[in-house]
């Protein structure tokens, strides 16, 4: 098992190679942060953001939480949100959700979880706005599966109705919101095809 400090000898070992193979990378890093894109994702430890797509430090802003959930009560996930819009400027705001996601299985369950009970109320508010597409799938793995797509969906209507993303869109920001889904079986992204920008909103 590792340790917290097997954890920084790694972390040196990364260090020590990345700067090998691109010399002076860490130093321009640090010098400036301009992605493209901001991705929302689920917090499951095997959906990391960057490697799922291929990209160093420095090419996604990222914030997750159980199931990539976006209200418009989160002042985190919020103050995100202006950031990278109003700051950072991304052209791109990615909600990934991802297939056998433990927040959605919990909100279907029926049993008590404490604290996150209340997070996932909004999960289950995605599946009353839509029992009737849902209560016909009788597979449980189908059902599951397809509530992860439209909890997705569902994000990505809340994020372009925040003010922020509706002022970006109202000065003429270029800037897209996609859904997408993860199967963790095979490592792959389905879009989701529910992109949205300005004209199109």
């Amino acid at each position: 098992m590792d340790t917290p400090n097997t954890l920084l000898e790694n972390n040196r070992s990364w260090a020590k190679r990345i700067e090998r193979e691109k010399p002076g990378f860490f130093e321009q890093l640090s010098t400036q942060q301009t992605p493209e894109y901001l991705w929302i994702g689920c917090s499951d430890s095997r959906v990391p953001a960057n490697e799922i797509v291929n990209l160093p430090p420095g090419e996604i802003f990222v914030h997750r939480n159980i199931a990539n959930v976006v209200v418009h009560t989160d002042l985190n996930c919020l103050s995100v949100i202006q950031y990278a819009v109003e700051v950072l400027k991304v052209k791109h705001i990615i909600v990934c959700g991802h297939y056998g996601c433990g927040g959605i299985k919990a909100a279907l369950d029926g049993q008590p979880h404490g604290l996150i009970d209340n997070w996932l109320r909004h999960i289950r508010d995605v599946y009353r706005f839509n029992t009737e597409q849902l209560d016909a799938i009788a597979d449980p793995k189908q059902r599951t599966d397809r509530l992860c797509e439209l909890n997705v969906v569902e994000q990505v209507d809340n994020i372009c109705n925040t003010t922020m993303v509706q002022n970006a869109w109202g000065a003429g920001q270029e800037l897209t919101v996609h859904g997408w889904i993860y199967r963790l079986e095979d490592g792959l992204i389905k879009d989701l095809n529910v992109s949205v920008h300005a004209q199109n909103k």
